[in-house]
C-alpha cells in the first residue's frame, strides 16, 4: 500500500507535539482537518497510531514504529524533489559534504578535472547534520564520521584515525604524553556523550562528575573556546585537533578509546554515474 506523504508529515507533527492543537498550528491547518487526515492514515495502515483522551495524546506501538520509519521516507522525498529541480537547471551541480578535519581536495580536484562543465560544490557539515544533509538532498555524497544513524544510507569505509582529548594548557593532565580514558571520568564533556561511548559508559566517582553548566556546543570552534576557558574537554579525531591547533590548548593520546572511522555515505538505493565515479575517486584518494 502506498503511503500519502502529506498524511505522513501530518502524523510526524502530531507524534512530535503529542497534541493535535499544537500540531495543527505548526502545520497551519485547522485541527478538525488534521484529525480527519490522521484517522484516514490509520484506516489506510489498518493500525491505531494514537491513544487520545481529554488529558493526553500518546503513541501506540504502531505509532512509535511509524515515527521511527517516517523521517527517512520524508527526507528521501525531499531529496528527490531537490535533485530533480537541480537537474532542470542549465548548469549541472554535484555537492560533497565533509566533516571538520577531513581533507577532500584530492577527490574533488580529480572529479572536477574529469567534468569541467559540472559545478562541484563542497559543504562543511557537523556531528548533528552530517547524515541529514545526505538524506534531504543538500549533498549528493558525504564524508562522515561514525557513529551515525545509518537508516536510509549506504556507507563505504575509507580510513580510521586516532582520537585525542583536547585540554587547556593549565590542566592537571596537560604535561602527560597520554592518558587513559578512565583518567577522564570526572571531566566535563563538551559534546554529545554518544560520540564518545567509551567515556559515556565509565563508572564515575559518586557525585564527582560536574553538573553541566552550559548547553552542548554545536561547532568545533565553540567547543575549543569552552575548553580554553577551562569549562571542560572534548574528544576529537587527531586530524581535527591538528587543524585547530592553538597555543592555549594541548591534545593528548587516549588509551582505551577506539579510532574515528571515516566513511563515504550516500542515500540508500540511489544510483547515478557521477555518484559511482566519485565513490571510486574518493576510495583511491583515501587508499
Amino acid at each position: 500500500m502506498d503511503v500519502d506523504l502529506r498524511k505522513l508529515r501530518y502524523f510526524v507533527a502530531v507524534a512530535e507535539e503529542l497534541h493535535f492543537g499544537r500540531a495543527a498550528e505548526r502545520l497551519h491547518i485547522a485541527q478538525p482537518v488534521l484529525s480527519r487526515q490522521i484517522r484516514a492514515l490509520e484506516t489506510e495502515l489498518r493500525a491505531q497510531l494514537f491513544r487520545r483522551d481529554r488529558r493526553s495524546t500518546e503513541l501506540t506501538a504502531a505509532g512509535r514504529q511509524l515515527l521511527e520509519d517516517a523521517p527517512p521516507l520524508l527526507a528521501a522525498s525531499q531529496a528527490a524533489r531537490r535533485r530533480v529541480g537541480l537537474a532542470g537547471q542549465e548548469q549541472a551541480r554535484f555537492t560533497i559534504g565533509f566533516m571538520p578535519g577531513i581533507t577532500v581536495t584530492a577527490a574533488v580536484r580529480a572529479f572536477s578535472t574529469r567534468h569541467p562543465d559540472l559545478t562541484v560544490d563542497v559543504l562543511r557539515t557537523s556531528w548533528d547534520d552530517q547524515s541529514q544533509v545526505i538524506l534531504d538532498g543538500r549533498v549528493d555524497v558525504g564524508f562522515i564520521r561514525l557513529p551515525v544513524d545509518q537508516r536510509g544510507l549506504e556507507l563505504r569505509p575509507l580510513f580510521a584515525e586516532p582520537r585525542v582529548v583536547v585540554l587547556p594548557t593549565g590542566h592537571r593532565l596537560a604535561g602527560q604524553a597520554s592518558v587513559g580514558i578512565a583518567d577522564l571520568a570526572d571531566e566535563q564533556l563538551l559534546q554529545n556523550p554518544d560520540a564518545v561511548p567509551e567515556w559515556r559508559d565509565l563508572p564515575t566517582h559518586a557525585g564527582s562528575r560536574p553538573e553541566r553548566s552550559r548547553p552542548l556546543a554545536a561547532t568545533v570552534e565553540e567547543k575549543l573556546e569552552y575548553v580554553a576557558a577551562a569549562d571542560g574537554m572534548v574528544i576529537l579525531p587527531l586530524s581535527t585537533a591538528r587543524f585547530y591547533t592553538r597555543p592555549d590548548l594541548v591534545h593528548l593520546a587516549v588509551e582505551g578509546i577506539g579510532p574515528s572511522q571515516v566513511c563515504l555515505a550516500w542515500s540508500a538505493g540511489r544510483r547515478s554515474r557521477l555518484l559511482d565515479e566519485f565513490r571510486q575517486l574518493a576510495a583511491s584518494a583515501a587508499g
